[in-house]
């Protein structure tokens, strides 16, 4: 399951409400194993440099006109402490770590995104099961090993700025960080590349394809798949790895949902990207720049 990096791109697009049965979905997953790979695009190190520079060039980051409702914009002491004494770090992918929303992009590059875009932002502010969402997405676009291929090249992943400095400065702390999507596994790999972060600390949502590069399903055993997925990957990262104290950091309802006993310590809402408004009030600390976590690691 785990492989090379390849591009990924990602943002959102207006969609149409549209309901799809789950099991046609479930089945066509399962089905797929006569002839199913799952396909990690590897692209050559000239390509992965051409996304780098992309990805730097990204600085230009949409901040919330304002935040002066919001009560914990300054951290508690307690909330200090337990992010300085972090063992682990798992960060949201898009509109954290990147500054789109990666099945959005992908959408969008295959004629799909109106129609899908509105179901990102039902996930995000949890007025739809995740689970719910991801059907609805995957069956509007189906794309084909070859499209994502061509998205991940002709739109690389844009970073959000700050957030290599971050993981820079919790590496040099001993602090273990993970990416835990509810986006593309194939999508996210050369985000995990260019951030130093192995393939084996990504918790993401996996696309099938047949022999023939034909799309096949996706893999709705990753805990991501489903509304609270992402609680249990936080919980089974922390259970394998023996941490004492976790932090969970992103933009959504599914991010918060991460912050439960036997999960995420503590709850980082980053609305440098997306405001959410009813996710940063819930949240331990709202930041809008990475440099806000940086400062309180010095």
């Amino acid at each position: 399951m785990h492989s090379m990096a390849s591009p990924i791109s990602v943002r959102t697009s207006p969609r149409h409400p549209l309901s799809v049965p789950q099991s046609s979905l479930v089945r066509a997953a399962h089905a797929s194993h006569l002839a199913i790979r799952v396909a990690d695009p590897l692209f050559p190190c000239a390509k992965l440099s051409k996304a780098r520079a992309v990805v730097a060039a990204a600085l230009e980051v949409s901040k919330a006109p304002s935040s002066s409702g919001l009560a914990n914009r300054q951290p508690s002491k307690e909330v200090l402490e337990t992010w300085r004494n972090a063992n682990a770090v798992c960060f949201d992918v898009d509109s954290t770590v990147c500054l789109d929303e990666g099945i959005d992009e992908l959408a969008d590059f295959c004629g799909a995104g109106q129609a899908v875009a509105e179901w990102t932002t039902k996930a995000m502010t949890g007025t739809v099961p995740f689970e719910e969402a991801l059907v609805a997405w995957i069956s509007l676009i189906k794309p084909s090993l070859s499209q994502v291929e061509d998205c991940l090249e002709k739109r690389p992943p844009r970073i959000s700025p700050g957030i290599a400095d971050l993981i820079k400065t919790l590496k040099a702390n001993n602090t273990e960080v993970f990416l835990v999507s509810g986006g593309f596994r194939q999508m996210i790999k050369p985000v995990a590349f260019d951030l130093g972060i192995p393939t084996e600390n990504i918790i993401a949502n996996q696309l099938l394809f047949g022999s023939s590069g034909e799309y096949a399903g996706f893999d709705p055993t990753e805990p991501t798949s489903r509304s609270g997925g992402k609680a249990v990957a936080v919980q089974q990262i922390r259970q394998d790895h023996g941490y004492n104290t976790l932090v969970m950091i992103g933009d959504g309802a599914t991010d918060l949902e991460a912050r439960q006993p036997g999960g995420a310590d503590l709850f980082i809402c980053y609305a440098g990207v997306q405001m959410r408004e009813a996710v940063a009030a819930k949240a331990d600390w709202t930041v809008f720049e990475f440099q806000e976590l940086i400062s309180e690691l010095s």
